[in-house]
């Protein structure tokens, strides 16, 4: 059974070009016989607002969008609210730092900014150094005991990873070019390339559609998937929309959300 998602956070109004990428989801849904799904993004809890996604809910009624799963409807893969499921992305980031995927990083805003400064210096772009991939549990420890929160970052391995695009066709990227990246904040908090990875797959997602703007982050999904032995979707990046002055549509180009062209 095909099932795909429209997965928008509520931190403002629903964007034209958000809009379109809930179209082709539904329509894809409706052509292939699929469960079409809605999840609402809001780890973000600070610019994260229930008035947005009761507005964002009403908006795509009024563009005639329905869903077979989703906060306001249920489903059997709930909650639908990432901020409901942060029980469920502990486990999985525990498991990663069982399993040797994951560690825990300690270095300073400060120690970063001079690895960015020395990266930018070189002519290079920045990736982490690694720096902390191999900490005893004694370092640990001592790093903890001067009051340093770690954060978790995912242990990339090197490699090229290699998709087939639905609309891009066959696309490559090393992993050398993003390196080690954080998946859950020092407050606690998971980040998006982690818990979209998790949502999709224990939600059975099998085609995520979505703008072109997440392209960079699909490698970085991608080796998470197979760390968790998660069976990995199709992708479909889809172009993004632009203004008259062919730039990424923005509030410059007058309306961009669905809410003032009712």
């Amino acid at each position: 059974m095909k099932r795909v998602r429209f997965a928008p956070s509520p931190t403002g109004y629903l964007h034209l070009g958000n809009a379109r990428t809930a179209l082709f989801n539904y329509l894809f849904a409706k052509h292939e016989g699929a469960t079409f799904i809605l999840r609402i993004e809001d780890t973000d809890l600070e610019r994260s607002k229930k008035e947005y996604e009761e507005m964002l809910i009403q908006d795509l009624k009024w563009m005639g969008l329905e869903w077979d799963e989703g906060p306001d409807k249920g489903g059997p893969y709930g909650p639908y609210r990432q901020s409901e499921r942060l029980d469920i992305y502990h486990q999985y980031a525990k498991k990663l730092l069982e399993t040797g995927h994951a560690y825990f990083c300690y270095c300073t805003e400060e120690e970063l900014e001079k690895e960015r400064e020395k990266a930018i210096a070189e002519g290079k772009p920045y990736r982490y150094s690694g720096k902390c991939r191999n900490l005893t549990q004694q370092e640990r420890e001592q790093l903890e005991a001067k009051g340093l929160k770690p954060v978790i970052r995912f242990k990339v391995p090197d490699k090229t990873v290699v998709f087939e695009d639905i609309i891009r066709g066959h696309v490559e990227i090393d992993t050398k070019e993003f390196g080690d990246f954080v998946i859950v904040r020092q407050d606690g908090m998971p980040v998006y390339n982690f818990v979209v990875v998790i949502d999709d797959a224990l939600m059975k997602i099998t085609h995520v559609i979505r703008g072109e703007d997440h392209l960079s982050n699909t490698p970085k999904q991608i080796v998470i998937y197979e760390a968790l032995g998660f069976d990995i979707p199709q992708f479909a990046h889809l172009p993004i929309i632009l203004g008259e002055d062919r730039t990424k549509l923005s509030k410059r180009h007058g309306a961009v959300s669905v809410r003032a062209l009712k």
